[in-house]
Parts: structure tokens; C-alpha cells; sequence
């Protein structure tokens, strides 16, 4: 496994607090070559850029004043964190681009989602309609996409449970609608049923201090693309891996302190 000599983790806050942040995109490189840069995506950043958004910052415009001809091979959603993968030349795009055409490249998310589940290698088979006007998707059996994710428990915890979601296909929201299908929405996912987690929740004698409301442990939805392997030019494999987020690393070990 590749991992970073420096790294820098990063909390963005999603705020107008996130126009005026300065992402040092090097900072982000989990893995680099000739042909390929593996980032760890900071959450709340829009991999492309995004029209009329108060956030400036995107990964590709990041990406392209680092090495001109940057294009990302794949998407994460704005909210998530993780492994995101950039052709730094047109022929590394090109192979990049056939391997996940081609159901080539290995992706490993990790979840945080609502009550206590034992997967053990189940696998969600259903078809993902997108509603362009809504930004959402749907299960249709009739007009959906094929769309396949299998699910690991790694931790059980006593309220939620951290998963590694292996998504064989790549549709929009894929890995949350499935969660969904299993009434195991993950934490902060609000489009698919997902709830907020509190410490309250997990703390005995918890007190909040008077007139002040609590603040979720984590304020997006806790989905983080854990590992990328896929084959270099030279047909070597690249495994990359990336650490958690600030914000999502704080969910897990409060779960853990807690549970």
C-alpha cells in the first residue's frame, strides 16, 4: 500500500468560512507519478467545478493549476472525502478512463450508518434511476441503470455501524440509496433517510449546556472513499489509501470511546 511521507488533514467547514480557505493542493497527494496524482479529497469541495457556488475551489481547477493538463478520471460527491484519482496526460486518462469502463478499478468506501448491521459480503443488486432536476436518484427496476455494491461489516458499534461499501458499478449515490434499501441510511445522509449522530446519544449523563443546541458529531454525510487500485501505464498496480478525514476520524473514535 501506497501512503504519504507528509500529509495534512483538513476540516473544511461548510460555511461562507470556506470561500476565503486556501487549499495547497500538494497538501492533498496521497500518491503521485509520471502519469497519475491520488488526492485525499477534502469534504466539502466539489470534485468539478460547480455553477453559481459560493465556493470557488474545485478539484479539477485545483488539479489544473498544479499540472496543466490535469482531468479526473472519476467523481466523489461534494460531501465526501477519500481517494480521488487524476490523469496528469491525455493516454493516462485514456487507460484510466477503460479500466473504469470496464469495472476495472477496485474502490473501498468506508460508512458510519444508523443501527446495527452484519453484512457479510451482501450484495445489493438493484437499478438507479437519476432525477436531473432533483440531483437525486431513485430505485427503478424498469428504467433504472444495473448498479451492484457489496457490503462488509467492519465494526459494530452500539447505535451505528462502520461498513466498507465495494461498489462494482459507479452510478450517482449508488452505495447511499443501496444503504437505504437496507434500512441501514448512513449517518448525515438526510436525502436517504439518514440521521444526524449526536453525542448525546452515545454519552451517558450527557449535558448540554442550557439554552445551546447540539452540533452533530459530523455535519455531511459520513462516507469516505477509503482506497483506489487500478493499473498504471506500465500495467503495474497502484493502491493508494487515504486516511480519514478530520471529521469523520472524530465520529469513528468517539463510537469507539462510547460503544
Amino acid at each position: 500500500m501506497l501512503i504519504p511521507q507528509k500529509f495534512k488533514q483538513l476540516l473544511i467547514k461548510p460555511s461562507n468560512y470556506q470561500t476565503k480557505l486556501k487549499l495547497h493542493f500538494p497538501d492533498l497527494i496521497l500518491f503521485e507519478s509520471d502519469e497519475y496524482v491520488v488526492i485525499n479529497k477534502p469534504p466539502h469541495v466539489a470534485t468539478l467545478d460547480e455553477r453559481n457556488a459560493d465556493n470557488p475551489n474545485s478539484i479539477l481547477r485545483l488539479a489544473r493549476a498544479y499540472t496543466p493538463d490535469a482531468q479526473v478520471a472519476h467523481r466523489l460527491d461534494k460531501e465526501t472525502s477519500g481517494c480521488l484519482a487524476i490523469a496528469k496526460t491525455p493516454e493516462a486518462y485514456r487507460h484510466l478512463a477503460m479500466q473504469f469502463e470496464h469495472r476495472e478499478v477496485a474502490k473501498r468506501y468506508h460508512a458510519v450508518v444508523s443501527g446495527i448491521h452484519n453484512f457479510e459480503g451482501i450484495s445489493v443488486y438493484l437499478p438507479i434511476l437519476p432525477l436531473p432536476r432533483d440531483g437525486v436518484v431513485k430505485i427503478d427496476r424498469q428504467k433504472g441503470k444495473e448498479a451492484e455494491t457489496i457490503f462488509n461489516t467492519l465494526r459494530a458499534y452500539r447505535l451505528h455501524t462502520l461498513l466498507e461499501c465495494m461498489p462494482i458499478t459507479g452510478r450517482m449515490h449508488q452505495i447511499r440509496i443501496h444503504l437505504t434499501c437496507l434500512k441501514a441510511p448512513i449517518v448525515g445522509d438526510e436525502t436517504y433517510g439518514g440521521k444526524p449522530a449526536f453525542l448525546s446519544e452515545l454519552k451517558r449523563n450527557y449535558n448540554l449546556k442550557k439554552d445551546t443546541d447540539e452540533v452533530p458529531l459530523i455535519k455531511r454525510v459520513a462516507l469516505h472513499a477509503h482506497s483506489l487500485t487500478f493499473a498504471g501505464l506500465d500495467g503495474q498496480a497502484i493502491n493508494v489509501v487515504a486516511p480519514y478525514a478530520k471529521d469523520f476520524d472524530v465520529l469513528v473514535r468517539q463510537l469507539e470511546k462510547f460503544s
